[in-house]
Formats: C-alpha cells, sequence, structure tokens
C-alpha cells in the first residue's frame, strides 16, 4: 500500500515526473498512470536545514512557497528505494514497507539561507495530489515529535470521498519545537481541525498541517521520518508503523524491499544474447510497473472486514484486463488469484463487479463490464483457489441482464436496447438507468466480447442454454457494421468499404468519420465526456477490427484474409493509430487470424524501440496503473494473451531466451530462438519445436506454462510458411476462409469448444 516518492508541481499523476518541475513534498501513497486527475499523495511532508534567525514563522510552509528544485545527476532510483537532493542541499532517501514509509533526510552542515543554523525543520500538510481535501484533523505531540492525522479526500477517477490517516514519527535528533501551521504561519499550538466548507465536501483551499524543529542531529547530519499509513484511523496507522518498523534501521528496510521485489521478478530469466542495455531496461522496467497496481489494501477496508483479500487501484480494468492481469497469471497467479477473490468480495458487498475502482471509492466505467474477462480469463488459466465459481458466474451474469441505476460506475447502460435491437443504439432511449450517453459503438463491440467471455464461462459451469444465449450476442458486433461506408480523407478514397457506425433505434445509420479520434482527425475528441461522440479514445478505424472472439467472421466481413490484410497494414502505417491507449495493444497481433503472423512480429518492433524505450519519452501513453509495462513485457518476451481466452499469440522473443518459472507447479517454461541475433536481422520464424516435437500453431495455451517446457524457435530474415496453415491459426467462432471452423481445446477438466455449430 505505501509507495513513497517525491511530488512535483507539473506532471503530477504519479508524485513525481522527469519533467523538471519543482518539488514540494513526499507523499507515502501513489496511484501510478492515472491519465488525467492525479490520486492519493496524501500528507507529504518537507524538510528545512533551519528557519532564518530561528524564527519558526520564517520558514516557508505553503507547497507554493516551499517548492524547491532538484539538483539534476542526484536521482538515484531502483526496486524499493528512491534517493533525490534537492537545490537546498537536503537529500532524501526513501523506501517503504506494506503500510509505511520511511525517509532518510542528511541535511547539510550549514544550510544555504542565511543568518540560518542547523536546526532542521520537518512540516507535514493536510492535503492530496489533486487538492480534495475537504475536512481535516491533526494532533501535535510536543514531548516526543509524534504528528498524527487524517482527512477526508475525493477520488481520482469517481465518486465518493474517502477518510486517509497517519502517524508520522522521527528519529535522530532532539525535539527543539512543535506545533501546527495554517495559511502561511506557524503556531505552538498542538491540534486543528478543518471542517468541511459545506455539505457536498467542496475541497478547501486552506493550507494547514503540523511541524517538528530539532537541535542538531546525533550523527550525520541525519533524521529520520516514519510514516505510517491506514485508511481505517490514525490507532491503526501508528501500529501498522511499529508494528512494521520497530527500529529505524534505514538501510535494513531497503534490503527487505528489494528482497520483496526480487522474489517477485526472479520468476523471470533472461539470455540477453547480445541486445543492447536500453532494452533490457526498457523490458525490466516494464515488469516492474506491471507490478504496481492493483493495491494490496486487505486489513485496510474500512467498509467491511469478511476475510477475504481486498485489492485497491483497478485503475481501470478496461485498460487492465488486456495486459495487466493475463501477465499477473504468468508471473505472479498467487497475487491474481487474490485480485479475483476481492472482485468478488466486492461483488458480495456492493452488489456490482468494479470496472474501475480507487481509494474505496467506485470509479467510472469506460465501456463494458471488464471484469466478466478477467474473471473468465481466471477460470480457463487455473486461477481458482479460494475462488467461489458459483458467485462468480452469478456477478457476470449480473452484468449482462440487470441495468444499475448509475452505469457511469458500475455495470453496463442500454441492457434493454440491447437484447431487443441487438446494439446500443446512438441517442438511446433508457429509462431503467442513467449514464454517460456516448460511445455506442466501442460499447456494443464491448458488450459483445463481454458475452462471449460469459457464455464459455456458462459453458464450463454446465449452464448450457446460457452459454447459448450469450454465445448469439456475442454477434452483436455485426449490428453496428454499415457495409456500405467508405472513408475519403483530404478529398482520396481509402479504397476500404465497410466500417462500424452509429446506428440509431429505428435501425439508420448515422455518421462517424472513421478517422475521428485519431491522430490524423481531432485526437482527443472522443475522450468520456457527455459530448465524447461514439467511440471511446479511438476512432471507428481501431474499432472495427475489435471482434476477438469471432476473428474469422470478421475477416470474412471486411473482405477476406487479403483485403483484411491490407486493411490492417494500413492501421498501423498511416498513422490513425495510437499504441499508448491499450485498445491499440491487440491490433498489433491480429495477423496471427489471416494466416500471417510474421507480419505480427514486424509491427512489434515498429513499435519497440521507437515508442518504448528508455528515455523520459518512452512510455508513449498514460501507464494506466502498468498497461504499458505489461504490453511491452509480453511483447518482449515473444508472446501477447487475447484476453479472456486460452490464447497466446507467438513472436520471436526479443532475446535470445526467455524463461518463466510457474508460481502454481513450479514447472518451467522456455522460449528459445535459435539463429537469434541482436541486430534483429532474423525477426521470423522458419520452424518451431515443442518439447522436440514440430510444432505448427502460431499460438500457445496456458497448458505450456503450468506443465513447463521448452518451445524452440527457429528464426530467419524472410517470412515463412510457418504457422500459416488454416489448422494452425488461433481458434473463432466462425468459419474461416475455406469453411474450416475452429478448433476444440482441453483446458483442465473442462472442453472449450471453439467453432460455428456447436
Amino acid at each position: 500500500m505505501a509507495k513513497a516518492g517525491p511530488d512535483v508541481s507539473g506532471e503530477n499523476q504519479g508524485g513525481f515526473s522527469s519533467d523538471g518541475s519543482p518539488i514540494y513534498g513526499f507523499s507515502h501513497m501513489h496511484d501510478s498512470g492515472t491519465g488525467g486527475s492525479p490520486s492519493l499523495g496524501n500528507f507529504p511532508i518537507f524538510a528545512q536545514a533551519g528557519c532564518p534567525d530561528g524564527d519558526i514563522n520564517a520558514c516557508k510552509y505553503t507547497f507554493w512557497e516551499r517548492m524547491t528544485d532538484r539538483i539534476n545527476g542526484t536521482i538515484h532510483a531502483r526496486p524499493g528505494y528512491f534517493d533525490i537532493t534537492l537545490a537546498n542541499n537536503i537529500r532524501t532517501q526513501m523506501t517503504v514497507t506494506n503500510h509505511t514509509a520511511l525517509y532518510r533526510f542528511t541535511f547539510p552542515d550549514t544550510p544555504i539561507t542565511p543568518n540560518t543554523t542547523l536546526n532542521p525543520h520537518v512540516l507535514v500538510e493536510l492535503m492530496d495530489l489533486p487538492q480534495t481535501r475537504s475536512e481535516a484533523n491533526i494532533t501535535v505531540y510536543a514531548s516526543n515529535g509524534r504528528i498524527t492525522g487524517g482527512g477526508v479526500f475525493s477520488p481520482s477517477f469517481g465518486i465518493g470521498t474517502y477518510n486517509s490517516y497517519f502517524c508520522l514519527d522521527f528519529d535522530g535528533a532532539k525535539v527543539k519545537d512543535a506545533g501546527i501551521w495554517s495559511n502561511s504561519r506557524a503556531a505552538r499550538a498542538t491540534s486543528l481541525k478543518i471542517v468541511p466548507g459545506d455539505v457536498r465536501q467542496t475541497p478547501s483551499d486552506r493550507p494547514a498541517g503540523g511541524w517538528v524543529q530539532f537541535e542538531e542531529p546525533k550523527a550525520n547530519s541525519q533524521i529520520l521520518a516514519r510514516v505510517g499509513m491506514s485508511f481505517i484511523s490514525e490507532a491503526q496507522a501508528c501500529a501498522n508503523a511499529e508494528r512494521e518498523i520497530p527500529r529505524n534501521n534505514f538501510d535494513a528496510i531497503v534490503a527487505a524491499a528489494e528482497s520483496a521485489w526480487r522474489a517477485k521478478l526472479d520468476v523471470i530469466t533472461i539470455e540477453a544474447g547480445g541486445v543492447s542495455d536500453s532494452l533490457l531496461t526498457t523490458f525490466w522496467s516494464g515488469v516492474y510497473r506491471s507490478m504496481i497496481s492493483p493495491q494490496d489494501y486487505t486489513g485496510e477496508n474500512p467498509k467491511w472486514d469478511s476475510g477475504e483479500p481486498y485489492y485497491d487501484s483497478y485503475y481501470c480494468i478496461w485498460d487492465s484486463f488486456r495486459s495487466i492481469h493475463p501477465l499477473l497469471t504468468l508471473l505472479d497467479p498467487k497475487s491474481q488469484t487474490l485480485m479475483v477473490r476481492s472482485l468478488l468480495d466486492i461483488y458480495r458487498h456492493e452488489g456490482w463487479l468494479p470496472d474501475c475502482r480507487m481509494s474505496h471509492c467506485k470509479g467510472f466505467t469506460q465501456g463494458g463490464s471488464n471484469a466478466d474477462i478477467v474473471i473468465t480469463d481466471a477460470y480457463l488459466k487455473n486461477i481458482s483457489e479460494g475462488i467461489d465459481w458459483n458467485l462468480a458466474y452469478e456477478a457476470v451474469v449480473k452484468d449482462a441482464e440487470e441495468e444499475p441505476p448509475n452505469w457511469d460506475v458500475e455495470g453496463r447502460g442500454g441492457l434493454e436496447s440491447w437484447k431487443t435491437l441487438g446494439y446500443i443504439p446512438t441517442e438511446n432511449l433508457d429509462i431503467q438507468g442513467v449514464g454517460t450517453e456516448t460511445r455506442s459503438i466501442s460499447r456494443t463491440v464491448e458488450y459483445a466480447y463481454n458475452d462471449f467471455t460469459i457464455a464459455f464461462l456458462a459453458r464450463a459451469l454446465g449452464h448450457t442454454a446460457d452459454y447459448n444465449k450469450y454465445l448469439s450476442r456475442s454477434g452483436n458486433w455485426k449490428n453496428m457494421f454499415n457495409p456500405t461506408q467508405t472513408n475519403i480523407i483530404n478529398g482520396t478514397d481509402t479504397g476500404f468499404v465497410g466500417f462500424l457506425q452509429p446506428r440509431y433505434m429505428n435501425g439508420t445509420f448515422g455518421h462517424q468519420d472513421p478517422i475521428f479520434c485519431s491522430p490524423l482527425l481531432d485526437f482527443t475528441g472522443c475522450y468520456l465526456n457527455p459530448s465524447g461522440r461514439e467511440t471511446y479514445e479511438g476512432p471507428v478505424w481501431l474499432y472495427t477490427f475489435f471482434a476477438p472472439g469471432d476473428m474469422s467472421t470478421l475477416i470474412s466481413t471486411l473482405g477476406g484474409t487479403d483485403t483484411f490484410v491490407k486493411r490492417l497494414n494500413w492501421l498501423h502505417e498511416s498513422r490513425i493509430l495510437y499504441v499508448g491507449d491499450e485498445q491499440a495493444f491487440l491490433t498489433l497481433f491480429l495477423y496471427h487470424y489471416a494466416g500471417r503472423p510474421a507480419l505480427s512480429a514486424q509491427r512489434a518492433h515498429q513499435y519497440i524501440p521507437s515508442l518504448f524505450n528508455d528515455t523520459v519519452a518512452g512510455i508513449p501513453g498514460n501507464d494506466d496503473s502498468g498497461a504499458m509495462g505489461s504490453f511491452v513485457t509480453f511483447v518482449m518476451m515473444g508472446l501477447f494473451p487475447n484476453a479472456g481466452q486460452d490464447v497466446y499469440f507467438i513472436i520471436p522473443p526479443f532475446f535470445e531466451s526467455v524463461s518463466i518459472k510457474n508460481g502454481q507447479t513450479g514447472k518451467t517454461a522456455t522460449i528459445r530462438n535459435i539463429n537469434f541475433d541482436p541486430g534483429y536481422k532474423n525477426t521470423y520464424i522458419q520452424s518451431a519445436t515443442l518439447n522436440g516435437q514440430t510444432y505448427t500453431r502460431n499460438w500457445l495455451q496456458h497448458s505450456f506454462f503450468l506443465e513447463g517446457g521448452v518451445l524452440e524457435l527457429t528464426l530467419g530474415p524472410e517470412e515463412s510458411e510457418w504457422g500459416t496453415g488454416v489448422e494452425d491459426l488461433p481458434p473463432s467462432l466462425g468459419p474461416y476462409a475455406n469453411g474450416t471452423v475452429g478448433r476444440r481445446w482441453e483446458m483442465g477438466n473442462v472442453e472449450m469448444g471453439f467453432g460455428g455449430r456447436l
């Protein structure tokens, strides 16, 4: 839960940024990659070497006064540790345990402020990153310098409010003075309470907090600050800190944090094969960022205590179902199991699976009910320990059948039209609930895939009638397809006919330019707002390719294999595609369904390292709690999942070999390149063997990772026939071009059928 870091005044969605903006404090919890509004960052602390002339009111209190530049070249970061020196010559090192942040301030021998002696001054402010605090309290214990407090804050991408609490202790110097501060002035009073401005919990703009001034530090000019955090109470914040860091041994805590991270990362073994350090950094950074969220708040849920795990910071499942949760399934199946149990416990107590959740609040739904995909994906991949599958099925069926009063924050809207018309109409009449009536195209294709995954969970659990019903609904994406729609750009016809288009309740089609909401036309025109148009964060061109459960039918709908490949090439070569948004990920690998897996490998190298690299600009979009990191991790390992199915597309890894040790079985799966070269001239698979036997499918199942084994890929500089036969393609519902239907397979003791006549 604790994620200590500096907070900047500029781009601060994750607290810190490399944009050079000044730093105003160090806070103890962060969410990474939240997009629009920052999140958390509650109760930042800030150190000053002393106050001019010893006057406590000559120190700086408000965040705009105390903002200080960093010294370039002083930043050192690694998992479990961060180190930075500011222009005031104060070095701050930080590390964490589960609920507690530990800081080590090293002060200069002589403060840079004139007429100042070394009497370190550390303050804490009752604020958060997005400045949403509506009420707060603080208590200062002048005898030992302990400061406790709490406040009411708002989430960054949701509704409601949450309470947060802290407990701050110091070690390393004798307390000289202590008190509270408000606005820009300090006092020796020991408590302060801020009441809300009105019943709407309007954020208060009154800066306030506490402070402690010290005698000169005992040794090395260092003072330690320990900050316990809790969502339950101040007492629990103190108990967390005292239990987790009973003695302020900073180096030991760093070592423990690094050891915990190493255990997570060590499930992957890389034989680099001579690739650059830049690529290695890009890869391991991606793995690291994939493991930051969702966050384990077990024991810190103020709303209920069921004995089940509780995870938060699902930011958002619309983003994370595609690659974060599938990657955790591979690398950390225990945590993924706990997350699924947590999702079901949220359903048990709040009545709906979340599509987004942060700080114990309901987050905004961006498209479909995508926890359905996460749950089916878990079932197919043996994520099962302690999971109540009857409850899971009840939860996903509720998403499909019942419309919530406010479908902006849970479930799905427009379900009456979905069931009767077979699509979400533009300008829909919905009297069952309220929500943002936009995104009719993207919601339709997403609801269709949600129902696809529910269908196969239904079949696995023996609900045959439901299987047939939801399988039928999964084809509703076709009802938004206008076969006559063309695309003309600057007077030139692209030559492609047939696109998803808005459709009204009377069955007639409307129009949205297929390139609208792309880098070619009004890029930001499709965000989550009342006028956000009919696709979400992307153009019709992109969403027309979204039929993950029935790609063979989509290929036929778009004109057959050759035309499909040409359209997909245009998508990747026209600058219309923004890979910094998650719904673009799968498009790199759709060539597999057309029997052209070599082109998927080619696209992977188009984007890595040109857009994904180790520079400041090396994350092309909002990281969404690790979505970009999980994408680059998968691609560089030579895999990508079709989430919600037991399918991993195969391309050559970016390294000579990659091995993954499974956390459930202890078995190791290795993907090894033969004829690998670090210059990537040999990027196309010529042939493959699985455990020594010829392997021609261009996809894998999860059993490979559960059972272990070796997949060897022989590479060459040209596209080959490997993986191109109809029998080698990933499964799909409808017939392929020659009439062949998809295959059936076994997953555990559950037969999963994919075929047009099942």
